[in-house]
């Protein structure tokens, strides 16, 4: 079972075949989450317009278009939902351009759906984890990055930056330790229930941040690479 709000455990389904999107929602309501299944982009863009979801399943070939149109919203709304990627087998542009607009994680299609429910529940996890151990569980502030925990926020200069929430613990565990170089191994096993990352991915999250909290991404100030090592949080 899930806990928290009832917002919290609102999913949307984004999913025009109805198969598919009927064993979705019942491992769904299974697992004590409320699952609001939509066909059509359109519908699901008015949706997020009036109501509020704890997390997001997107299919990407939708009839009336791509299911990033949904994701690219969310972000460019200000009020980015979590989301979750289902792409069809060997589509890996599919994959990367979700996690370059803010998918915190894909699932290839067919797919079994306890492999999906494991990756809800991850995600979730990660939502909620406000004080593991080597992540930041106070209000930080390094350079001009602000760091709450709390609410999940993260402001650059005064102005909030919208992470996803892969990209917020990758900050938050370098943030734990200011200065303190953390190898890609370490990262990774930090990072070890987070669905499909590994060293090219993890480099993708990591440019992905950059673009949002540097003022250069090619040249950043924050998160630094140390070649042949790993990266590092610096205060500028």
């Amino acid at each position: 079972m899930v806990n928290g709000s009832t917002n919290a455990r609102r999913v949307l389904v984004l999913e025009d075949e109805p198969e598919i999107a009927d064993v979705v929602q019942s491992y769904l309501r299974r697992d004590g989450l409320q699952p609001v299944t939509y066909g059509t982009i359109r519908s699901a863009l008015a949706a997020i317009a009036k109501e509020k979801f704890g997390l997001m399943i997107l299919d990407v070939g939708l009839p009336d278009g791509s299911g990033f149109e949904v994701l690219r919203e969310s972000v460019a709304s200000g009020r980015r939902i979590p989301a979750i990627v289902l792409t069809a087998r060997g589509e890996e542009s599919d994959r990367v351009v979700g996690l370059e607009l803010g998918a915190d994680d894909y699932v290839i299609k067919p797919f079994s759906p306890r492999e999906l429910m494991a990756r809800v529940h991850a995600l979730l996890r990660r939502i909620d984890e406000r004080s593991s151990s080597g992540i930041v569980a106070r209000q930080l502030r390094i350079g001009g990055i602000e760091i709450d925990p709390s609410s999940h926020e993260v402001r650059v200069e005064g102005r909030p930056a919208q992470l996803t929430a892969t990209e917020f613990r990758i900050l938050s565990i370098l943030a734990g330790s200011p200065g303190e170089v953390f190898t890609r191994a370490t990262m990774l096993d930090r990072l070890h229930d987070t669905g499909n990352i590994f060293e090219r991915t993890l480099d993708r999250h990591i440019n992905n941040l950059r673009k949002k909290i540097e003022r250069d991404n090619h040249n950043p100030s924050y998160v630094v690479t140390v070649y042949g090592v790993g990266y590092k949080l610096r205060r500028p």
